[in-house]
């Protein structure tokens, strides 16, 4: 079976990407990193084709940081959207602008969406015992 996410393939662009992050890349990352939204987090995950700039496994959540180049990508973005609804993952998008602006308010919308992001497959009562 093809492995879906973090394909050992992509793992040096996954790496390079880790070590060239972006400003806004980097002060999201320290305030979403060590649980302190009480999700795992991880950076440029591979899902697929594509990588993501943050993934919560355990909620089926990427958050996607855009820089004005995503302007002339709409139609990328949404076919990447598309594959990850098609896998169960939802995308929540910021502008870089609301990184450097906002951050706090980011949080905020990353944390309720957590929230309400039911776990993709609950244990049934009894299950699991």
């Amino acid at each position: 079976m093809r492995r879906i996410v973090n394909n050992f393939l992509r793992k040096e662009v996954r790496k390079e990407l880790r070590k060239n992050q972006t400003p806004q890349e980097i002060i999201l990352w320290s305030k979403i990193r060590n649980n302190q939204t009480k999700q795992k987090w991880k950076r440029q995950v591979s899902i697929g084709p594509y990588i993501a700039d943050f993934y919560c496994s355990k909620k089926l959540l990427v958050i996607e940081i855009d820089g004005s180049q995503h302007l002339d990508n709409k139609k990328y973005d949404k076919e990447r959207g598309k594959y990850f609804l098609n896998l169960g993952i939802q995308t929540i998008r910021f502008w870089n602008n609301e990184i450097n602006t906002n951050i706090d308010g980011v949080v905020k919308i990353i944390t309720e969406k957590l929230e309400l992001q039911p776990h993709p497959s609950p244990l049934l009562k009894g299950e699991g015992k």
